[in-house]
C-alpha cells in the first residue's frame, strides 16, 4: 500500500530568527520528500544498503537501523534479508519513531520489527547484530560522542558482522570542497529549491550537521575495531563505507 507523500515545504517561507534545524513534526511529514529531492541518489543508497545487508544478516542475529526516520531502509531490507531475521529500528525523535510506524504498518511486514525512541548519545542498545545500518545519520551527531557510540556499535556485533555507514562529507583536499557543494546545491535547484530554501536550510544546519572527510570516518571506524573498512559510494560531498568485524 502507498499513498502520495507530502511535499517539503519546510523553509518555503521566510523564516525570521531561524532556530537550529531538528526531526520535529513538521520535517517528519514531510521527510520523505525532504530526502529524495535534498540527498543525491537517495533511492540508490537505500537499494545499496539492502543488497549488502542481504549479504551479510545471519539467520539468529538482528538487524538494526539506526536513525531509521521512516523506516524506508527496513522496507528495502525487508525484500532482501532472510524470514526470520528480527529488525530493530532506533530513532531519537518520537515523531518519526510514529511516521515510521504508521509506515510500516501500511506496508504490513511479516517480521518482527521493534522501535525505539533512544538518544545514542547516552544508550546504544545493540547486541546480537549482523548488520547494522546507519544512513546520514553520524554527522548530526556532536564529534566528541561519534567514536564512543561506533564502539559500542563494534561491541555489540558478531562476528563477520557489517555496519553500513553513508554521510555527508568534507573533501579530502580543501581547494575541491566549494566546487563539490556548488554542484549539491545544483542538485537542490535541479529538484525545485528555490535559493531562499536552499539558503534557510543551510543555516539552519550549520551547527547541527557536522561532516567528518572520509579519511576521518575510516580511521574513527578502524580505531573502534572494525578490520576491514571499504568505500562502496561516492557523490562529490556523499559517501558510503562499509565496515566489517572479523
Amino acid at each position: 500500500m502507498s499513498k502520495m507523500i507530502d511535499l517539503d515545504d519546510v523553509f518555503k517561507e521566510k523564516v525570521e530568527n531561524l532556530s537550529d534545524f531538528e526531526f520535529n513534526s513538521k520535517v517528519a511529514g514531510v521527510f520523505d520528500d525532504m530526502v529524495n529531492r535534498s540527498v543525491p541518489f537517495y533511492d540508490e543508497m537505500q537499494r545499496l544498503t539492502s543488497e549488502l545487508a542481504g549479504n551479510y544478516a545471519q539467520v539468529g542475529t538482528r538487524v538494526y537501523d539506526l536513525g531509521c526516520s521512516t523506516g524506508t531502509t527496513m522496507l528495502l531490507m525487508d525484500k532482501t534479508v532472510e524470514e526470520g531475521i528480527q529488525f530493530i529500528g532506533i530513532d531519537d525523535s518520537e515523531e518519526m519513531i510514529n511516521k515510521c510506524r504508521e509506515k510500516l504498518n501500511n506496508f504490513k511486514l511479516n517480521r518482527d520489527i521493534e522501535l525505539l525512541v533512544t538518544d545514542l548519545t547516552r544508550h546504544v542498545p545493540i547486541e546480537n547484530a549482523s548488520v547494522i545500518a546507519m544512513v546520514l545519520v553520524l554527522q548530526f551527531i556532536r564529534p566528541i560522542n561519534r567514536l564512543s557510540i561506533v564502539k559500542k556499535i563494534f561491541e555489540g556485533m558478531v562476528k563477520n558482522g557489517v555496519f553500513i555507514l553513508f554521510e555527508k562529507i568534507l573533501t579530502e583536499e580543501k581547494s575541491f570542497n566549494r566546487e563539490f557543494i556548488d554542484h549539491y546545491y545544483d542538485f537542490k535547484r535541479r529538484n525545485d529549491y528555490s535559493e531562499l530554501e536552499i539558503s534557510q536550510k543551510r543555516e539552519a544546519l550549520e551547527n547541527v550537521l557536522i561532516p567528518y572527510k572520509t579519511s576521518e570516518n575510516i580511521n574513527m571506524l578502524k580505531e573502534a575495531g572494525f578490520e576491514e573498512v571499504e568505500v562502496f559510494f561516492k557523490w562529490y560531498n556523499f559517501t558510503g563505507i562499509i565496515a566489517k568485524k572479523l
